[in-house]
């Protein structure tokens, strides 16, 4: 009996960190895609941030917004210009979902902190 307890405690043991593993891996895997899908949109949505603003991350050399590798905006920063626009920049909110805004705001903030 002993034998069985030690040997059940030893499986779950093993078996919470493999399991914190996998959801780590699933989480990375999330962010990934949430990140290429913000990529895709900063130099493709309409209008495409890449027209209005420079980020090296995208190759992006555009000369009427802000330099978004010198601004570093936040990933709540840039969702809340997204939905409310600022400036002579537009609101998104009714031609990107939620998800691609999040999607996009993830990828600016993540990006223009990498651009040093």
């Amino acid at each position: 009996m002993t034998f069985k307890t030690s040997s059940s405690r030893h499986l779950r043991a093993l078996a919470l960190p493999a399991l914190l593993l996998s959801c780590s891996l699933a989480a990375a895997a999330d962010n990934t895609a949430q990140l290429t899908l913000g990529k895709k949109l900063f130099t493709t949505s309409v209008p495409a941030c890449a027209v209005c603003h420079t980020l090296k991350d995208a190759g992006a050399e555009g000369a009427v917004g802000p330099v978004l590798d010198e601004l570093q905006p936040d990933a709540a920063r840039v969702a809340k210009v997204l939905r409310d626009g600022l400036g002579s920049m537009p609101s998104f909110k009714t031609s990107l979902s939620e998800e691609q805004i999040q999607a996009l705001s993830a990828y600016v903030a993540k990006a223009s902190r990498g651009g040093k």
